[in-house]
């Protein structure tokens, strides 16, 4: 609260700074007449517009550097988050004993591919990509791309959500998963 009425004291500064530096250079191109204030209330007007604006630059530098620094912190969790999902395919693919073509396979299909596009993308057939994803729909223990891509997102949002201390033991992660009515 005190950061932010500090701030709009500092706005509120350079506000009235402008409004005298930008008001005294119209009046003087204009010839507008306007009664003399006495030069020491001048100059203390002057000062104190020179002092807001300077706070306004050091504070502008401030909310500058804590923004860089704050997009290299974010960054970085979207690295190790990135890592950590990477980390977690290659969990399950191998605790479902996925072969190396299985692996591309659903790697894939998490990406959101097409059988289609698969099979170009690993020069062979639909058939045979269709035959590999029924394997892993099969070893895994679901029955879609959809229910697929849930189990990751079940177990990221889990982590991401539940601190590490009360995070309970991942339980059967390759467990059937059942959708109500099916």
């Amino acid at each position: 609260m005190t950061r932010t009425i500090a701030i709009f004291l500092v706005v509120l500064i350079q506000v009235a700074s402008t409004f005298f530096f930008v008001s005294d250079i119209f009046s003087s191109m204009i010839g507008f007449r306007t009664t003399p204030i006495s030069w020491e209330y001048r100059e203390m007007i002057e000062i104190g517009a020179a002092i807001g604006l300077v706070l306004g630059m050091v504070l502008g530098a401030l909310a500058l550097h804590r923004a860089l620094a704050r997009q290299r912190v974010v960054e970085g969790q979207l690295r190790a988050a990135s890592g950590a999902f990477m980390e977690l395919l290659e969990e399950r693919f191998s605790e479902w004993a996925l072969t190396p073509s299985e692996r591309d396979v659903a790697l894939f299909l998490v990406k959101g591919l097409s059988t289609r596009e698969i099979a170009g993308l690993r020069s062979t057939s639909e058939g045979t990509v269709k035959a590999q994803t029924n394997a892993i729909y099969r070893k895994s223990g679901v029955s879609g791309r959809a229910q697929l891509l849930s189990l990751f997102i079940d177990e990221l949002m889990s982590d991401a959500l539940v601190p590490p201390a009360k995070r309970p033991a991942p339980a059967g992660f390759g467990a059937r998963v059942t959708v109500a009515g099916k």
